[in-house]
């Protein structure tokens, strides 16, 4: 009975390996989404942070983030909170505080 335990293992076994490659293949040939890269011209007060020049939204977030790091703008204990400065409360709407789901869709405003 144990061999037939050990043969029935072995051929649910193979069956798997294959279809890990096969994703890993797929994930191989992933393009990014066109509207993420899409270069976007910032506001007036988003340029003090990222510059005037247009750029993707992944890059100015990335910028951002920078920013926000640099200047030890995260909340020491719930880092999804960010502080506003003086730069970063017109973007934020006024707001001395946002998270950074929130951020995300206020730098979207700011972007044309």
């Amino acid at each position: 009975m144990a061999a037939k335990k050990a043969a029935a293992k072995k051929t649910t076994a193979a069956p798997a390996a294959k279809k890990t490659t096969a994703k890993k293949a797929a994930g191989d040939t992933r393009k990014p989404n066109a509207a993420f890269m899409k270069e976007m011209t910032p506001s007036a007060a988003l340029a003090e942070i990222v510059g005037p020049k247009p750029l993707p939204r992944t890059e100015v977030v990335k910028k951002l983030w920078a920013y926000i790091k640099k200047n030890n703008l995260q909340d020491a204990k719930n880092k999804r909170q960010i502080n506003a400065d003086d730069k970063l409360k017109p973007i934020f709407g006024g707001k001395k505080n946002v998270t950074m789901f929130e951020m995300t869709s206020l730098v979207n405003k700011q972007l044309s």
